[in-house]
């Protein structure tokens, strides 16, 4: 199924109640099954990420199908090796084709037995849990922050603790930073001190934990901002203060011409008159809203330079290639180098006559795409719309709500 989105005619007036963190919803999911606690936690996200972790904590069940949920897979890997029994975790094609070895590497130098069910180095998984020894170990920086905070989550359990020195260029460290908050407010103290955290030997203590407003969400609804004129949008739910590393959407956006004034509801969203020239930055630290910003970015005709994007290979999809492609269907050329650069300077080509975005199961490519309906008279048609459902099952029926309209197409 096809979506064609038409944009309203006039400016846009929307009041939006975001979905719930997936990023700190799984994470405290992890956190409150570690603990023992006898507290759900509350306003957890309603997306497919979370609802498999839902499912696989609670089940009974030795196997574990997590779809296409990378953060499930690398959370669940280190839980379950520290959980005694014989588990396996497996998960869609593509999940099956998104490599594992790294920490599957780590936990077995920590004393788990985690083995390769068929190909070498990705799932699916059978692990053999038990009491994990701890110790040393050294990863590379650059690799998914997931790895190291399934990692982290784990440490404090273990016999020894866990001392992880991270080495090279860290990415991503707003997600660890995130995860070491997390943590600190159910008990467990660690240090980081420059290229080495160490979570020694403690306890989890249980509490009640209600989860924020998502900072990743939130950019979509920033892109519509930034590409209409005179709309006003209200976000309900998110806070200045976050431990999401994607809150620094909010400044970066300003560049784009997107005003923020924090409430006691959440966020409002005027036109601050403003916007750059070319914009350059590292998302290094926020790879989630690289795509929104690049689709934003040329339907603004604003060139740019965006470093720091090597995770984005090994995302739900290849984000880098997947970018390239689309828009090359609408007409214009971006150019990569280094697995981690992606720019524009401007460059066009002859765009297809009706293109539809494919979404390549990648919720973000969907949610990025479908703001520039506001810059299409026909607007935009976009492929397996419900891709969505991976974070923010109700992207469309908000979308609705603010005015577009949605036709099967």
């Amino acid at each position: 199924m096809n979506y064609r989105i038409l944009a309203p005619e006039g400016p846009v007036r929307a009041s939006v109640r975001l979905p719930a963190s997936k990023s700190i919803s799984n994470r405290v999911l992890i956190l409150n099954a570690l603990s023992y606690s006898a507290y759900g936690v509350q306003n957890l996200a309603e997306c497919d990420d979370t609802e498999v972790m839902v499912r696989a904590l609670q089940s009974n069940d030795t196997h574990f199908d997590i779809k296409a949920a990378g953060t499930a897979m690398r959370f669940l890997t280190a839980f379950l090796s520290k959980i005694v029994g014989q588990w396996t975790i497996t998960g869609t094609e593509r999940m099956r084709n998104r490599p594992i070895k790294i920490l599957v590497d780590a936990l077995n130098s920590l004393g788990a037995r985690v083995e390769y069910m068929e190909k070498e180095g990705y799932p699916p998984l059978r692990i053999y849990g038990s009491a994990l020894q701890g110790g040393e170990i050294a990863l590379p920086g650059t690799v998914s922050s997931q790895y190291i905070s399934a990692l982290l989550m784990i440490a404090p359990l273990t016999e020894k603790g866990i001392t992880l020195h991270l080495e090279g260029t860290v990415i991503s460290k707003p997600y660890i930073r995130m995860t070491l908050q997390l943590m600190e407010e159910f008990g467990v103290r660690a240090e980081w001190n420059g290229q080495t955290i160490r979570v020694r030997p403690q306890e989890y203590r249980p509490v009640p934990f209600t989860v924020e407003s998502d900072w990743s969400a939130a950019s979509y609804w920033y892109a519509l901002m930034a590409l209409s004129r005179g709309s006003e949008i209200e976000l309900l739910g998110l806070f200045k203060k976050s431990t999401q590393g994607d809150a620094a959407g909010a400044a970066l956006f300003a560049q784009l011409g997107v005003g923020t004034t924090y409430t006691s509801r959440g966020v409002l969203l005027k036109s601050n008159g403003n916007s750059c020239r070319k914009l350059v930055y590292d998302f290094v630290n926020e790879p989630d809203l690289a795509q929104t910003f690049v689709v934003t970015c040329v339907f603004m005709q604003i060139p740019f330079r965006f470093t720091g994007l090597q995770s984005l290979k090994i995302k739900e999809t290849d984000r880098i290639k997947a970018l390239k492609t689309e828009m090359h269907k609408l007409g214009y050329v971006l150019k990569d180098t280094a697995d981690s650069i992606l720019e524009w300077d401007g460059e066009r080509c002859e765009p297809e006559p009706d293109p539809v975005i494919a979404t390549y199961e990648d919720h973000r490519m969907a949610m990025a795409f479908a703001p520039i309906a506001l810059k299409r008279p026909e607007g935009i048609r976009i492929a397996d719309p419900g891709v969505v459902s991976k974070s923010y099952p109700n992207y469309w029926e908000d979308l609705k709500a603010a005015g577009f309209q949605l036709i099967d197409n």
